[in-house]
C-alpha cells in the first residue's frame, strides 16, 4: 500500500512517522484480506493454524504502537470516513468453520480475574472492524487519525481480544499437538481433534 499523498505533503506527519505509519497500515490490510480468505475455508485444521499465524503478526503491529509515543489527532472530532464494513457474512461463516469450538472463556483483565465468555467468531470480527476503521481513515490520507484510532483500540479493545483469540486458539492446538489437558469439554475436544486431524502433518 502506497503513503497517501496528503501524508507526505503535510508538514505535521514526518518522514518517520509515514513510514510507521504505512507499514502499521500494510500489517492491518494484510491481516483483513487474511481473515476473510480465512473464513472461506472448509477445512477447519488448516483455518487454525492460519489463525494463529495472523493472529500473531496483527498483535505485533499492536505491539509497536503500544510502545511508542502516543499519537494524537489533529481534529477535535473523528473525520467522518462512511459507513462500517459489513463483516457480519464473514462473522457467520467463521462461527460455522469453528463450530463447537467457537464459545470459549478468557480473563479480560488478568488484574480484576473474572472469567467472560465469549464467540472466536464475534472477537475477530470486532478485531477486524477496529482494525478496518483505522485503514479507512490512513487511506483518505487521515494519518494522524489512524494512528490514534489504532493505537486506542489497541489498548481498549482489540488488542486483548486477540491476546484472548490466540490463546484460545493454542489451547486447541496444544491439546492435539502435545496430548494435554485444556479447559473444554468433551465436545469441544471432539471437535478440536478432528478438525486439527485433517491438518496434522504427516509424523
Amino acid at each position: 500500500m502506497q503513503v497517501p499523498e496528503r501524508a507526505l505533503g503535510d508538514p505535521a506527519i514526518d518522514a518517520e512517522t509515514a513510514e510507521f505509519a504505512q507499514q502499521i497500515a500494510d500489517q492491518v490490510e494484510s491481516f483483513l484480506l487474511a481473515l476473510r480468505a480465512i473464513a472461506r475455508e472448509t477445512d477447519g485444521g488448516r483455518a487454525i493454524s492460519l489463525l494463529l499465524l495472523e493472529i500473531s503478526q496483527v498483535l505485533l503491529a499492536g505491539a509497536r504502537l503500544g510502545a511508542l509515543q502516543d499519537f494524537t489527532p489533529h481534529q477535535e472530532y473523528q473525520p467522518d470516513v462512511g459507513p462500517d464494513a459489513d463483516l457480519d457474512a464473514m462473522r457467520l461463516r467463521l462461527a460455522d468453520l469453528l463450530g463447537n469450538i467457537d464459545t470459549y472463556g478468557f480473563v479480560f483483565d488478568p488484574y480484576v480475574p473474572e472469567v467472560v465468555e465469549s464467540q472466536l467468531s464475534d472477537d475477530l470480527t470486532s478485531i477486524a472492524s477496529d482494525l478496518e476503521n483505522g485503514l479507512r481513515h490512513y487511506r483518505l490520507g487521515n494519518v494522524d487519525e489512524a494512528l490514534w484510532w489504532w493505537q486506542f483500540s489497541y489498548v481498549s479493545s482489540w488488542g486483548n481480544l486477540a491476546g484472548a483469540a490466540l490463546n484460545a486458539l493454542l489451547s486447541v492446538v496444544a491439546h492435539d499437538r502435545l496430548d494435554v489437558d485444556v479447559d473444554l469439554d468433551s465436545d469441544q475436544v471432539a471437535v478440536a481433534e478432528e478438525m486439527l486431524a485433517e491438518d496434522s502433518p504427516a509424523r
